[in-house]
Formats: structure tokens, C-alpha cells, sequence
């Protein structure tokens, strides 16, 4: 059968080819990661108000944070594939409501099965989230821009992550944690008419666009970068998620707090540069930002854990990961083509895994080895990471500028099936 070549999306549908990028709709996207970053941590932050709100252990209350993560693997892949002939507005609105609604049972209810049924759909609606907005950026502006674009739609992200559990705290202090949730839906009600106003809609795609998941997955240069993903979130999740424990040693017990403030500094600051590097030297980019943090991991291992070593280092990991999701989620879709919100979808599978896996294995390793084996096991992880980047020359990260329509080269040799 000869092949029939699909136009890709982010040249058909794409605004215009203004060096311009369209900030209020960007930025709307941008919010939307960031809605979804705080839906998840602030339970994270006000655990010991839930729990004595509700009656029940601080280990019972931190499963809202579980099953929220739940409901954003198991759904990201299905969702996004049963509407992806959907009106693209039409959907990220739906996701949007899905905060809204779920957000606002989490304030007004007692009951503990219903708060976690709650926070696991509100991590569908994440699920769904995430798998939009890098194709929704890309698709706003002209080829040439978009890992700009990709990079302003991802700038909620590091900010939520950096202030997310701090602010949860610092909030409960301030206020019932009820109020709290019932603010995040107030803020998600603003959203809503943000998107509406600001945010272009566009179509679905054809079913003759919609290459099945498993197609693909199997696309050259998808299966290393989501390797790469899956190496470096890992790694970067271990140290995260048990970041307390392992300065504790170093004296910061009391400045957990500053420590990931100037992580989320130092990642916005990635952000920025990313943004000017991701279109001419993703390639160079990525592995750049991976050696730099294996140096870090390096360092952490090597070097006495002391103030002048740890805020150096946790800055090197901020700079390094904050353009990490911008780097990652361009190359994929670019590889991807028109299946890159699927590609996208899966993504958010493999990083919400190493997410809990990052939890799960880092734990084992407080408990079995101590804090002091967390730099060399993230050396490991992390330079497995740079041999797959490496080896990904041909497809996944390809050398040199990325071209207005030359990502799209792989996807157009594809044939359409029928």
C-alpha cells in the first residue's frame, strides 16, 4: 500500500508565523499546570489539619495525594485517546471543570472514601490536563516557536513545585484547610473564563489522523526519550520527594523550606534559558542539563553535606531540571507527529510512575542503606539517562536547529491505517 502523508498538526492549525507568541493564551496553559501541581502537593502541606479534621491518621490523610497520582496514570492514556476528536478547547475546559468540581467536594465534604474518590477523579482530570498542554502550546504558534511556547505553557510547573507544599503550610496556619480547597476552586472558576477569553479553540483530529496508541509508541525516537524521562524523573523524584531527610544531615533540618525555595528559583531561571535554547540545541540541551546534574549527584556523594555544598548543588538541580519538561516533551512530540498528544498522554503515564517511583524505591533506601547512598544512586540513574540521550542521535534527540516543519519529517513517512 503507498503512503499516504498526514499534515501535521502544528503546521496545519498553527495561528500564524509572527515571531510573536500569544502570552494570554500561553499563560492560561501555564496556570492549568499550575492548578494541577497544587491540587496534588497542598494535602502534602496540610496534613495535620486534614488529618484532625477528619478523625484519621496522617498516614490515612496522605493518601490523598496517592490516589491522586492514581487516577492520573490510569487515565491519561484512555482519556486522551477517546477524545482526540474532540474540539481541543472543548476538552482542556472539561479537564479545567473537573478541578473545579472536585476541588470543591474536597472542601465541603467529611467523609474520607468520598474525599479520596474526589482526589482520584481531580487526578483524572490532571491526567487529562497534562496531555494537552504541550500540544495545545505547540499548535499556537508557528514551528519555530514552539519549544518557546511549550516552555511559557510549562512555567506553572516549577512554580508549584517549589511553592506548593510551603504554601499548603504556611496557609493552614493562616486559615481551615476547607477555606483552602474552596480557594483552589475559586481560582479555577477565573481560570475557566481565562481559557474562554483567551485561549483559540481547534478542531479534533480526523480519523484518519488518529494513529492507534500502540503505532505510536512503536515511532522512531519515542521509546528513548521516554527512557530518558523515566532515568532522569527518577532520579530527580528521589532526591525530591526525600529532600528533608537528606539535608537534615547537613544541618537545614529547619530550612527544608529555603532549600526548595531556591530550587523553584533556580528552575524558573532554567525555564528562561531553556526557552532560548530548546528550538536551535535541544540535542545539546538535554545533554548538557543531564551531565550537570550527574555532576551534582556527583558532588553530593563526594563532598562533606554542609550549607556551602547543598545550596550550590540543589540550584545546579533547579537550573538543570527546570527546562526539563520543555527539553523531554518537544522532543517527544516531535517524534510523535500527529500522534503527540498519545505520545504526550503516555508521558504523563511514565512520569507519574517515576513519580511513585521515586517514592517507593527512595524510601527503600532511606531505610535499608540511609540518605547518604541517594547521590550514587542517582549517578547511576542519571548516566544511564545520557547514554540513552546520547545513542538517540538518529531519532529522539536529533543534533542541530530543529527546522519550522523538519520535525515533522518522520511523522509524513508514516501510512495512514485502515
Amino acid at each position: 500500500m503507498p503512503d499516504i502523508t498526514v499534515p501535521p498538526l502544528s503546521i496545519a492549525n498553527r495561528s500564524g508565523d509572527t515571531d510573536r507568541l500569544p502570552m494570554a493564551g500561553l499563560l492560561a496553559l501555564a496556570m492549568t499546570g499550575f492548578i494541577c501541581i497544587l491540587t496534588e502537593t497542598l494535602p502534602a502541606g496540610l496534613l495535620p489539619q486534614m488529618s484532625e479534621g477528619l478523625g484519621i491518621s496522617q498516614a490515612l490523610a496522605g493518601q490523598m495525594v496517592t490516589f491522586y497520582a492514581l487516577g492520573s496514570v490510569l487515565a491519561a492514556i484512555p482519556l486522551t485517546v477517546a477524545t482526540r476528536g474532540w474540539r481541543r478547547r472543548s476538552v482542556l475546559l472539561l479537564s479545567i471543570v473537573g478541578f473545579l468540581i472536585f476541588n470543591t467536594v474536597t472542601a465541603l465534604s467529611s467523609n474520607y472514601l468520598l474525599m479520596l474518590a474526589a482526589r482520584f477523579f481531580a487526578g483524572v482530570a490532571a491526567g487529562l490536563a497534562w496531555s494537552l498542554l504541550a500540544g495545545y502550546a505547540r499548535r499556537m504558534v508557528a514551528p519555530h516557536l514552539q519549544g518557546r511556547a511549550l516552555a511559557v505553557a510549562m512555567v506553572g510547573t516549577p512554580i508549584a513545585l517549589s511553592l506548593g507544599v510551603p504554601l499548603g503550610t504556611w496557609l493552614g496556619t493562616l486559615m481551615d484547610w476547607r477555606t483552602i480547597f474552596g480557594s483552589m476552586s475559586l481560582l479555577t472558576l477565573g481560570l475557566v473564563v481565562w481559557v474562554m477569553m483567551k485561549v483559540p479553540d481547534y478542531p479534533g483530529q480526523s480519523a484518519a489522523q488518529q494513529l492507534p496508541w500502540r503505532r505510536v509508541l512503536s515511532t522512531p525516537g519515542v521509546h528513548p526519550v521516554l527512557g530518558v524521562v523515566m532515568a532522569w524523573m527518577l532520579a530527580h523524584n528521589i532526591l525530591y520527594t526525600y529532600i528533608a531527610p537528606f539535608v537534615t544531615p547537613a544541618g537545614l533540618a529547619s530550612q527544608v523550606d529555603r532549600v526548595l525555595l531556591v530550587f523553584g528559583v533556580a528552575a524558573l531561571a532554567g525555564i528562561g534559558i531553556t526557552s532560548r535554547l530548546v528550538d536551535r540545541w535541544l540535542r545539546a540541551t538535554v545533554l548538557a542539563s543531564i551531565g550537570m546534574f550527574a555532576l551534582t549527584a556527583l558532588a553530593l556523594g563526594l563532598g562533606p553535606l554542609s550549607p556551602l555544598v547543598i545550596y550550590p548543588a540543589v540550584a545546579v538541580w533547579g537550573l538543570t531540571f527546570g527546562g526539563a519538561a520543555t527539553l523531554l516533551q518537544t522532543a517527544l512530540a516531535d517524534c510523535a507527529g500527529d500522534g503527540a498528544d498519545v505520545a504526550i498522554a503516555i508521558n504523563v503515564t511514565v512520569w507519574n510512575i517515576a513519580i511513585a517511583g521515586g517514592g517507593l524505591f527512595g524510601g527503600v533506601l532511606l531505610a535499608t542503606q540511609g540518605a547518604a547512598a541517594f547521590p550514587w544512586v542517582l549517578l547511576v540513574l542519571l548516566l544511564v539517562g545520557l547514554a540513552i540521550a546520547w545513542r538517540a542521535r538518529s531519532h529522539g534527540f536529533t543534533p542541530g536547529r530543529r527546522a519550522a516543519g523538519g520535525a515533522t519529517i518522520i511523522t509524513s513517512q508514516l501510512p495512514v491505517e485502515h
